[in-house]
C-alpha cells in the first residue's frame, strides 16, 4: 500500500512512501515455503513498479512450527507494521530517513504463484518437503506425479511413523526415493532421509478432493470390474438418469449429473429410485455430489452394493466399571478426528472417584502435537468435510438424533458423571444430563433460524442499493469446560457452537474428563461427520494454553476461575485476536427481607448454597438478612442442615455428596479456618466429614463483617455466609451487595413487587433471581458482569458467540 504525507515546511517537500507487508508479496512466501526461521517486512521508497525501490525501514521476527501466514500476520506484522508505518513517517517528517539501495534483479516474486512452478522436489529431507507443502497450501496448490498423474498436495503432517496405520496400497511417486503407502490415515511419502511425512487430501486436475487415504475409491483409478448382474443394474440406472435427465439425448459415461442440468430435487429423486429397486442399499444424498459422472457414480454404487465402501466401525478400548447396578463402559482415550487413540505421548493419568478416593480408570494425557492434530481434524471439517456444506436443516436433524442417544444413555451418563464428579446421581439425573439434553434439542432448533436482515441505506442515485447481512460461523472454536458440571458445561457451550455451523475442540477439565468422552461416543452414533467434534483431555497449562495460542482457533469459549480467564484472553490477544467468551468467579448476593414467605426463603436459601454441594457458579456466596427475622432465620437454616443425608452420591436418599477432588476439599477446610480467625461465628460444620472420600460438612457462618475474607472470596463449596442488615435500609444493603468486583447472579426475597422491582434493576448481575434461586432455564441467557466475565451461555444471545456479521451491498 502506499501512504502520502506533506511534510512540514523543515521538510523535504512532498514525499511518497510505498509499504510492502511481506505476507502479500515475495519474502513472506518464500519464507514459509522454505521453513526458514525468521520472517519480516521492509518499508522502502516508491519506484516505478516492482517494489525496488531503497529500503528505508526492516522488522523480522521467529517463525513457529505451526505459524502460518494469517498467524504472523496477526502476531507479528499487524501490531509491528502499523508501528513501522508511524515510525517512517516519523522519520521523513524529521529528515532522517536513510535510502538503502536493493538490486532488481529477481524483484519479481509472481513466479511463486504459477502452478508450474510449485511442483514438489522429493529428493530432500522430509521437513523440507512439508515445509514446500504447507507454503503452498491452497494456492497454488504443491502437486507431484502418481502413478503417472499430476496431483496437488495438501494438509500434512511431519514424522509420521507407517508401522502404526494400516498399508493399504503402495503408489509410485515421481522422483521419491521410494514408493508412497497409502493407508486409512492418509498417503505417507518419504523424504531422501527416510523420515516420513503424511498428506491428508489429494486434488485432481479437475479440481475435485479426496481424502488421500480413499485414493483407490477416487473413480478413475484402480476401477471395479462389473459382474453380468451389476451390468444390468448400471444400465437400469441408466434409465433413471435418463428419466430425469430428459434433456439428455444420451446418457454416456462421462455425462455430469449437475452440468446436465439437475437440481437437487433430482438428487432426492435420483437416490429414492435407486432405494426402491435395491431394497436395503444405504445411499444417502450426499454420494451424488461426490459422484456427479454417470461412470463415477456406477464405481460408487457398486462398491457400495459390495459393502466395500462402509465406514470402519468405531473401535473403542473401554475401561468398565460394574456399579449402580449396571456395568458401565468409559472411553478414556483423546478422541480425534471421529477415533479414539493414544496421546501422542503415550501418557496418561488416573482419575478419581471423589467418594472413596480410588482410582476409576486411566485416561489418556493430551499433549501439544494432540491438540494440534485435533484442530487440524475440525479445521478440514469445517473448510472441506459435509459439516461446512451441510443443509442447516439437516445439521440440527443430528443434534436432535444426538439428544435421543444421550437420553437413552442418560443413566449411564448420570452414573459416570456421579463417580467422576461426586454429583449426587438424581442430581446427575434430574439436572447435569437432563438439562444437557435440554439444551441439545434447544439448540437443534435454532439450526435452521439462524437469518440476517436488510438494511435501507441512502440510494447512490440514478442507481439502488440493497444492503443484507448474512449471519456465518466463525471455523474451528475451542471450549475449555470446568469440573463442576462436566457434560452440562460441555452441553452449555457445544450446543450452540455447532448449532451455529462451527466445529470444536474440547477440553475437559482435568480431573473429570469422562462424561465428555462417553458423550463424544455418542456422536459417533448419532452421525456427526468426523472431525466436527474433538475432545483432548489433559492439563490447563499445556491443552488449554495451547488452545489459547493456536493460529487456527477462531472463538475460545472458557468457563472458570477469573485468574485464569483473565490469562486465557491475554493469550488470545496475542495469538490471532481470537473471539472470546469467559464465565469466572463469583460471589453473588442474596437479599431477604422480613417480609418475604420464611419458608420459601428457608428453602431456596439452602438451596443458593448448598446445591450441587456448593459447587455452582451461581452460589450465593453471601446471604444478607434483614436484621428483625435474622435470628429466626438463622435457627430454621440450622435445622434444616441438620437433617441433610451426606454420604455415598450414588444412594437415591443422599442430599450431599463429596467434593470433588482433595485439593479442593483441603482449600474448603483452610476457607473455614480462615473465616473463624478474622472473628466470624462458625456456627455449624466447618470441617471434613471423618470418613473415606471428600466430604466436607455443610457449614454457616454468621456475624460476617464486609472487609473479612470470606466476605469477599468464593468458597466455591457448601458454606453459608450471612451478613444482617437494618430493617428498612434498601439502599444500604444494595451498596453492600454490590461491593464486589464479581457479578454473575444475585437474589431477592420479598413479598412487595414495587421493592423486588427496585431491587432487581440496582443489583449489578448478570442473572437476578426474584423469589427463587437456582432458576436456570435453556431459553434464557447465562453470563456475568465485572470479573465474572462476558458473553453469554444458553438462549438466541449464546449463538451470536459463534456467529460473525457479513455485510453486504449491491448496487443496482
Amino acid at each position: 500500500m502506499t501512504l502520502r504525507r506533506r511534510s512540514s515546511a523543515e521538510a523535504r517537500g512532498n514525499e511518497l512512501l510505498s509499504i510492502r507487508i511481506r505476507d502479500q508479496c515475495k519474502v513472506f512466501s518464500v519464507t514459509l515455503i522454505q521453513g526458514d526461521k525468521k520472517a519480516g517486512f521492509s518499508i522502502f521508497w516508491a519506484d516505478d513498479g516492482l517494489d525496488t525501490g531503497p529500503i528505508l525501514l526492516q522488522r523480522e521476527c521467529s517463525v513457529e512450527p505451526n505459524d502460518t501466514v494469517d498467524s504472523l500476520y496477526n502476531r507479528f506484522l499487524f501490531p509491528e507494521g502499523i508501528k513501522a508505518m508511524v515510525e517512517s513517517v516519523q522519520l521523513i517528517a524529521d529528515g532522517k530517513a536513510t535510502r538503502v539501495p536493493q538490486t532488481e534483479e529477481g524483484a519479481s516474486y509472481e513466479g511463486i504463484q504459477k502452478k508450474s512452478n510449485s511442483k514438489v522436489n522429493l529428493a530432500q529431507p522430509a521437513e523440507a518437503i512439508h515445509n514446500w507443502i504447507r507454503g503452498h497450501d491452497k494456492v497454488p496448490g504443491a502437486w507431484t506425479v502418481i502413478d503417472g498423474q499430476v496431483r496437488s498436495l495438501q494438509h500434512t503432517f511431519s514424522h509420521t511413523h507407517t508401522h502404526t496405520h494400516t498399508i493399504t496400497f503402495t503408489v509410485c511417486i515421481e522422483g521419491a526415493s521410494q514408493a508412497g503407502v497409502v493407508t486409512k490415515n492418509g498417503l505417507v511419502l518419504y523424504g531422501s532421509d527416510s523420515k516420513a511425512l503424511m498428506v491428508k487430501n489429494l486434488q485432481f486436475e479437475d479440481g475435485k478432493m479426496i481424502s488421500a487415504a480413499k485414493y483407490f475409491s477416487s473413480g478413475d483409478t484402480a476401477r471395479v470390474e462389473l459382474t453380468d448382474d451389476e451390468k444390468k443394474i448400471a444400465e437400469e440406472i441408466r434409465d433413471i438418469w435418463k428419466g430425469i435427465l430428459s434433456n439428455v439425448a444420451a446418457i454416456e459415461e462421462t455425462t455430469d449429473f449437475f452440468k446436465s442440468g439437475a437440481a437437487s430435487m433430482d438428487v432426492v429423486r435420483l437416490v429414492e429410485e435407486i432405494k426402491q429397486r435395491c431394497v436395503g442399499l444405504q445411499l444417502q444424498n450426499e454420494d451424488v455430489y461426490m459422484a456427479t459422472t454417470f461412470q463415477d457414480f456406477i464405481q460408487m454404487f457398486v462398491r457400495r452394493l459390495r459393502g466395500e465402501d462402509q465406514e470402519e466401525e468405531m473401535v473403542i478400548d473401554y475401561a468398565t466399571k460394574d456399579v449402580n447396578n449396571m456395568t458401565v463402559k468409559m472411553p478414556w482415550q483423546c478422541f480425534i478426528n471421529g477415533k479414539f487413540e493414544d496421546a501422542e505421548n503415550g501418557k496418561t493419568a488416573n482419575t478419581i472417584n471423589p467418594a472413596d478416593g480410588s482410582v476409576i480408570c486411566k485416561v489418556a494425557y493430551a499433549s501439544v502435537g494432540d491438540v494440534d492434530r485435533a484442530v487440524a481434524a475440525a479445521k478440514e471439517a469445517f473448510e472441506v468435510g459435509p459439516w461446512g456444506r451441510m443443509n442447516p436443516r439437516d445439521r440440527g436433524t443430528l443434534l436432535y438424533k444426538l439428544a435421543d442417544l444421550m437420553e437413552e444413555h442418560q443413566e449411564e451418563l448420570a452414573t459416570i458423571e456421579s463417580i467422576d464428579s461426586g454429583a449426587v446421581y438424581t442430581l446427575a439425573l434430574k439436572t447435569h444430563i437432563g438439562m444437557s439434553i435440554q439444551t441439545f434439542r434447544y439448540f437443534a432448533g435454532w439450526c435452521d433460524k439462524i437469518q440476517g436482515k436488510t438494511i435501507p441505506i441512502n440510494q447512490a442515485r440514478p442507481n439502488r442499493n440493497l444492503t443484507f447481512t448474512k449471519k456465518e460461523p466463525l471455523g474451528v472454536c475451542a471450549i475449555v469446560i470446568p469440573w463442576n458440571y462436566p457434560l452440562m458445561m460441555l452441553a452449555w457451550k457445544s450446543a450452540a457452537c455447532l448449532a451455529a455451523g462451527n466445529t470444536l475442540v474440547l477440553k475437559p477439565a482435568q480431573v473429570t474428563p469422562l462424561s465428555a468422552l462417553k458423550f463424544a461416543e455418542l456422536t459417533v452414533k448419532a452421525g456427526i461427520p468426523k472431525g466436527v467434534i474433538n475432545i483432548v483431555p489433559g492439563s490447563g497449562g499445556m491443552v488449554g494454553q495451547r488452545m489459547s495460542d493456536h493460529p487456527d482457533i477462531r472463538k475460545l469459549g472458557f468457563t472458570g476461575s477469573t485468574p485464569i480467564g483473565k490469562q486465557i484472553m491475554k493469550s488470545c490477544a496475542l495469538s490471532n485476536l481470537k473471539k472470546v467468551s469467559l464465565e469466572l468467579g463469583g460471589k453473588s448476593p442474596l437479599i431477604i427481607f422480613s417480609d418475604c414467605d420464611m419458608d420459601k426463603a428457608v428453602r431456596m436459601g439452602m438451596s443458593s448454597v448448598f446445591f450441587n454441594k456448593g459447587e455452582n457458579c451461581i452460589a450465593a456466596g453471601r446471604l444478607f438478612v434483614e436484621e428483625s427475622i435474622h435470628d429466626e432465620y438463622i435457627r430454621r437454616v440450622v435445622e434444616e442442615i441438620k437433617k441433610m443425608k451426606v454420604g455415598d452420591p450414588l444412594h437415591r436418599s443422599t442430599d450431599h455428596g463429596p467434593q470433588n477432588h482433595k485439593a479442593h476439599m483441603d482449600k474448603l477446610v483452610e476457607y473455614c479456618e480462615v473465616g473463624v480467625k478474622e472473628g466470624a461465628t462458625l456456627v455449624y460444620g466447618g470441617k471434613q466429614v471423618d470418613r473415606p472420600g471428600f466430604f466436607m460438612q455443610p457449614t454457616l457462618f454468621t456475624d460476617v463483617e464486609d472487609h473479612m475474607f470470606i466476605a469477599k472470596e468464593e468458597s466455591f463449596g457448601p458454606i453459608m455466609v450471612v451478613s444482617k442488615f437494618k430493617d428498612g435500609d434498601i439502599d444500604g444493603v444494595l451498596s453492600r451487595a454490590n461491593d464486589t468486583e464479581f457479578g454473575l447472579a444475585s437474589g431477592v426475597f420479598t413479598r412487595d413487587i414495587n421493592k423486588a422491582m427496585y431491587v432487581s434493576e440496582r443489583l449489578d448481575a448478570g442473572t437476578v433471581f426474584v423469589n427463587t434461586y437456582n432458576k436456570t432455564d435453556v431459553a434464557s441467557p447465562f453470563g456475568g458482569f465485572k470479573q465474572s466475565g462476558f458473553g453469554k451461555d444458553l438462549g438466541e444471545d449464546a449463538l451470536n458467540e459463534y456467529l460473525r456479521t457479513k455485510a453486504v451491498t449491491v448496487e443496482y
